[in-house]
C-alpha cells in the first residue's frame, strides 16, 4: 500500500507542518509540529521538535506501508529490576539506567531476554504505539532482504554482479561489483557520507530523494567515480544501501516493503503496520533510512536474527547468515574490517567476547543481540545532530545490561 503526499510534501520541506489526513488520525502524535528533513540532516532540532520528528517521519516523504498481520507474536513478561541494581563504568565514573535514559535522550528501550521483555520504558510522550525513525537500522533490514532473496532463489549469490539486477548502473563504476561488495560497503566507488556538509554524496542522494523523482537516486549513484578496485576497500556509504534496495526490488519484482512484510513481518508476528520512505511516489524504499516502526517491532526484529532467522522452524535465510552478518568481515587481499553484511560488530571488550553485533542509526537508534547471552535490546533515542556525540556509549550500557540479566531474578521475586 502507497501513500503520497506530494503536496503535503512541498509544505513540509518549505519549513511547515501539516497533520496527515483523516487515514493518520489513530495515530497519538498525527497532529504534532515537525522540522523539515534538511533540519535532521543539519542538526538543526530543538529537542522537542527532534521528538516529534522522529515520530513523524511518515509525513516527510511518501511511503510504503509493510503490513502486519492478524496476531501479534507475544512477549511475555519477566521484568527486571534494572532501574535500581544496574550499574557501569565510563572512565573513572560509575553511573545507571537513569543517567543513560537522561543523557543520551532515550525515548523509548526495551530489553528482551530469552524472548520475555525484562525491561521497557517509554519517555517524551513516548507509548508502544509510536513509530519511530530508524536512520540507519534500515540498513541492516535492507541486507536481511538480500539473505531471504537469496534463500528464495531470486538472487543466485553473494557473487552475483550489481547490475544483473540494476541496469541503471550499467557502464559505471559499479561494473564488475558483486552483491558481497555492496553487503560490505567495499563497491571501491567514491563516497563522502558527511550528513551535515551540504556538498556531500550523502546530501546529494538526499537532494535527489526531495525531488521525488524517479531514478533520480540512481542517476546520483550511477555518476559516481570509482576510487579503489571492487572488494578491496571499506567506505561507509548509505548510497550502497541504494543500489542494494534496487538489487531486491529488482531480483524480487516486490517492492521491499511488500517482500518484508511477506518474509518477516507477518509471519514473524509483528504487531502494527510500518512504513518505509520512497524514493518517488509509489517508487523504490530508501533502503538506508525512513522505516518507521514501534519499539516492540524493532526488538522482535532482533529477536529474529537471534533466534538465527527461523519461524516456525523455517528457514527464511540460507544457512550461516545470522552468525555472520554481524561479525567482522575480511576484503579481498585479506584486511579485516569491523563491519559485517550492514551489522556493526560490537567494538567493546565485553561485547567481542561475547560475539555481539548491532543495527545502528545516527541520532540513537539500536537493535542490540547477544547471542552468548540471549539479550535483545531495542532503542529509540532523539539526539539532536546525527554526529555520534551521545555522552554515554550504548554499547557499554548494553553490556552491562547483558551481564546483568545472567541469573537475575525477576522483579518481586522473593529474595
Amino acid at each position: 500500500m502507497t501513500r503520497c503526499l506530494p503536496t503535503l510534501l512541498a509544505l513540509l520541506l518549505a519549513g511547515l507542518a501539516l497533520p496527515l489526513a483523516a487515514a493518520a488520525q489513530d495515530y497519538p502524535h498525527a497532529d504534532e509540529p515537525i522540522g523539515t528533513i534538511e533540519d535532521v540532516y543539519d542538526g538543526h532540532l530543538t529537542p522537542d521538535l527532534a521528538v516529534s520528528t522522529f515520530r513523524n517521519i511518515d509525513r516527510l516523504f511518501p511511503t510504503r506501508t509493510i503490513a502486519a498481520g492478524d496476531t501479534a507474536r507475544d512477549l511475555p513478561q519477566a521484568p527486571v529490576d534494572l532501574e535500581a541494581t544496574l550499574t557501569y563504568q565510563v572512565g573513572e565514573a560509575t553511573y545507571d539506567l537513569y543517567d543513560f535514559l537522561s543523557l543520551d535522550n532515550v525515548a523509548g528501550m526495551i530489553v528482551l531476554k530469552d524472548g520475555a521483555v525484562v525491561y521497557e520504558t517509554y519517555q517524551r510522550g513516548n507509548t508502544p504505539d509510536t513509530r519511530w525513525m530508524s536512520m540507519s537500522v534500515a540498513k541492516s533490514v535492507t541486507s536481511t532482504l538480500v539473505g531471504a532473496a537469496i534463500r528464495d532463489g531470486h538472487i543466485g549469490g553473494l557473487d552475483d554482479m550489481v547490475t544483473e539486477y540494476v541496469p541503471a548502473l550499467a557502464g559505471s563504476a559499479y561494473d564488475g561489483v558483486s552483491i558481497h561488495d555492496i553487503l560490505l560497503m567495499a563497491s571501491g566507488v567514491a563516497w563522502n557520507e558527511t550528513y551535515t556538509d551540504p556538498t556531500s554524496d550523502r546530501r546529494a542522494l538526499l537532494r535527489a530523494q526531495i525531488e521525488q523523482r524517479p531514478g533520480a537516486a540512481m542517476e546520483v549513484m550511477a555518476a559516481l567515480p570509482r576510487a579503489h578496485e571492487p572488494g578491496t576497500h571499506y567506505t561507509y556509504s548509505t548510497g550502497e544501501t541504494q543500489v542494494l534496495a534496487e538489487i531486491v526490488t529488482g531480483a524480487t519484482g516486490q517492492p521491499l516493503s511488500d517482500y518484508l512484510s511477506q518474509k518477516i513481518w507477518q509471519p514473524y508476528g509483528m504487531e502494527a503496520d510500518a512504513n518505509w520512505w520512497l524514493d518517488s511516489p509509489d517508487g523504490t524504499e530508501i533502503g538506508g533510512s525512513g522505516l518507521s516502526a514501534t519499539l516492540r517491532d524493532y526488538a522482535r526484529f532482533g529477536q529474529f536474527f537471534l533466534e538465527g532467522g527461523m519461524i516456525d522452524g523455517q528457514p527464511v535465510l540460507p544457512e550461516g547468515w545470522t552468525e555472520t552478518a554481524g561479525q567482522p568481515q575480511v576484503l579481498t587481499g585479506g584486511a579485516q574490517i569491523d563491519y559485517g553484511y550492514m551489522w556493526w560488530p560490537g567494538w567493546t571488550e565485553p561485547s567481542i567476547a561475547d560475539g555481539a553485533y548491532a543495527a545502528i542509526g545516527i541520532q540513537g537508534q539500536t537493535i542490540y543481540i547477544n547471542p552468548a547471552r540471549g539479550v535483545v535490546i531495542a532503542t529509540h533515542m532523539a539526539q539532536p545532530k546525527p554526529l555520534g556525540r551521545e555522552p554515554v556509549d550504548p554499547l557499554v550500557v548494553f553490556d552491562a545490561i547483558s551481564a546483568a540479566l545472567d541469573g537475575a531474578a525477576p522483579k518481586g521475586a522473593p529474595d
